[in-house]
C-alpha cells in the first residue's frame, strides 16, 4: 500500500516522498527533517496509528504538521478519538489519486490558515 500511495503522491506533484514500514523509523525521519504532511496507516505495529498520532502531536517540532490517517475502516469512535488528538484528515481505502489530492489540498489550506491566524 505504501508504494501505491507514494506513486499517487508523485502523480499529483509530491516528488520528495519518504516511506517507512512502521512508526519507529518514522520518528527518526521526523527528527531529521520537517515534512509538509504526514500520512499514516491506522493498523500498524508496534504501535497503531492513533498512538503514532499522539506521539507526533506531543513533539513540539511536529505538533502542527498536517496529519492524515489512512484506514480501511472509519468507525465513528475511531474518528472521534483521532479528531481529539488532532488528526487533520481521513482517507478511507480504497481511494484514488484525485481523492488524495483533494484531501491534501484541503489539509494544507487549513494548516496555512491556522499559521496566519
Amino acid at each position: 500500500m505504501q508504494m501505491i500511495i507514494a506513486k499517487q503522491l508523485r502523480q499529483i506533484g509530491f516528488h520528495d516522498v519518504d516511506t517507512v514500514g512502521d512508526p519507529v523509523p518514522a520518528f527518526t525521519l521526523l527528527r531529521r527533517r520537517r515534512y509538509a504532511v504526514i500520512l499514516s496507516g491506522w493498523n500498524m505495529e508496534p504501535m497503531d496509528g492513533l498512538a503514532f498520532l499522539r506521539a507526533v502531536r506531543s513533539d513540539p517540532a511536529n505538533a502542527r504538521t498536517p496529519f492524515i490517517m489512512i484506514t480501511a475502516e472509519a468507525r465513528p469512535d475511531d474518528v472521534i478519538a483521532a479528531k481529539r488528538l488532532g488528526v487533520d484528515g481521513y482517507l478511507v481505502k480504497p481511494f484514488d489519486a484525485g481523492r488524495l489530492q483533494s484531501l491534501l489540498t484541503s489539509v494544507q489550506a487549513d494548516a496555512l490558515a491556522q499559521r496566519k491566524g
